[in-house]
Parts: structure tokens; C-alpha cells; sequence
């Protein structure tokens, strides 16, 4: 390992999709995994150690700590590494949180494998890659800001597409049942709609929720 070598972390709760990609990155001779991580609190506990150049992140973890949490709380500390968001969801609901925790790049998994190592070169040097589809989707988001979702909005829309009631949905996101009408009511402003269905149709269409 030279002194221009980027050191890296994967951080996937899959073995295989690990083993995959530190096939892929270590036959680049400037690219080294140097730690995995099986869960985003291990990531984050990893990376204290101060040897971490770039971290490749998934999103979704079986319980505990999301992706976006892990960014944020690497992202947070100081000289800390860049963080490369590397998942299968590109919605609204995934990309934003992810890119307001600090990911300086955000990647799809079937990414060729060129455009993986670009990416983490890139990160590395400070600056940022975005799939295709996610630009895309930001620069609609910008061109079309009156369909554009709050945070709370996406996670009241989110728990209405998963089949929860207006009570049920108030519980998990501590608000009461009349913050969450009104929530409603600004959804359906903003997607031109008159109905639950219809407004899940149109955010999932719109790529703003994931069903």
C-alpha cells in the first residue's frame, strides 16, 4: 500500500454483496479495503479509528442504525472520511436524506464496476458523483419544486402506503391525528389528487416514495 493509497470501509449488511464489491475495488492498484462492516453502528465505531479514507455505505440495515443515520454521524466528526452511498433505491425518500447526512457520492448497485472506482476517486478527492437517475430525479425535484414532498410529508406518505390509518401513522410519528389531515391535505395540494390511493400512485410514479 503506497502513501497515495485510498483506504476503504464497506459497510453492507449482505457477506456476498461485500465480497463483491471488494472484488471489484481491490483490482485497482490505488484502491485498498481495508474494513467491513456488517452493520451501521459498526461503520461508525470503525471509523474512529482514523485510518478510513472513504466509506461505501448501503442504505438499509436489518434493524438499528440506517445508512443515512451512519452518514451523518461519520460525516459529523472531524477530518472525517468521505462517505459513497452504494444501494438499490433511488426514490426521493432514500437519495435526500442520504445527501443531507454528508454522502458525497450516491451510486446504484449495478453501477459497472468503472464507474464505481471513478466514484471513489472522486469522493476522495472532495467532490461529488451522482447516478444518472438520482441527478436527474434532483433536477426535476428543482424544475418542479410545487410537487417537491417535506420530509414529513414523505414519512406520513410512506406509512399511508404501508396501510397505516391517520391514528396509527400520528402514534409512529408522534404527531396527532389532526397534524397528520393536514399533512395529508398538503399532499394531495401538491400532487393534485383528492385521495390516499391516488396520492400513493402519484409519489410512487413521481419516484418520491418507495412501494
Amino acid at each position: 500500500m503506497t502513501s497515495k493509497t485510498i483506504r476503504l470501509l464497506i459497510a453492507d449488511d449482505h457477506p456476498i454483496v461485500r465480497a463483491g464489491l471488494r472484488a471489484v475495488l481491490e483490482t485497482e492498484p490505488d484502491l485498498a479495503v481495508v474494513a467491513e462492516a456488517a452493520t451501521a453502528e459498526q461503520a461508525v465505531a470503525r471509523v474512529a479509528d482514523g485510518d478510513i479514507d472513504v466509506v461505501l455505505m448501503d442504505l438499509q440495515f436489518k434493524g438499528g442504525m440506517t445508512g443515512a443515520e451512519a452518514t451523518a454521524a461519520i460525516t459529523a466528526r472531524q477530518h472525517a472520511p468521505r462517505v459513497v452511498i452504494v444501494t438499490t433505491y433511488d426514490t426521493d425518500a432514500d437519495t435526500l436524506p442520504a445527501i443531507a447526512a454528508g454522502a458525497t457520492a450516491y451510486l446504484l448497485k449495478d453501477a459497472p464496476p468503472e464507474d464505481l472506482a471513478a466514484a471513489v476517486r472522486t469522493a476522495a478527492a472532495g467532490r461529488t458523483t451522482l447516478a444518472p437517475v438520482v441527478a436527474d430525479r434532483l433536477l426535476s425535484r428543482m424544475r418542479r419544486p410545487a410537487t417537491s414532498l417535506t420530509g414529513r410529508e414523505t414519512e406520513v406518505l410512506t406509512l399511508v402506503a404501508e396501510g397505516l390509518s391517520n391514528q396509527a401513522i400520528g402514534s409512529r410519528l408522534h404527531l396527532t391525528e389532526g397534524t397528520v389531515k393536514s399533512h395529508l391535505a398538503r399532499i394531495y395540494t401538491k400532487l393534485d389528487v383528492d385521495s390516499r390511493t391516488s396520492a400513493v400512485a402519484a409519489a410512487t410514479n413521481l419516484g418520491l416514495i418507495r412501494r
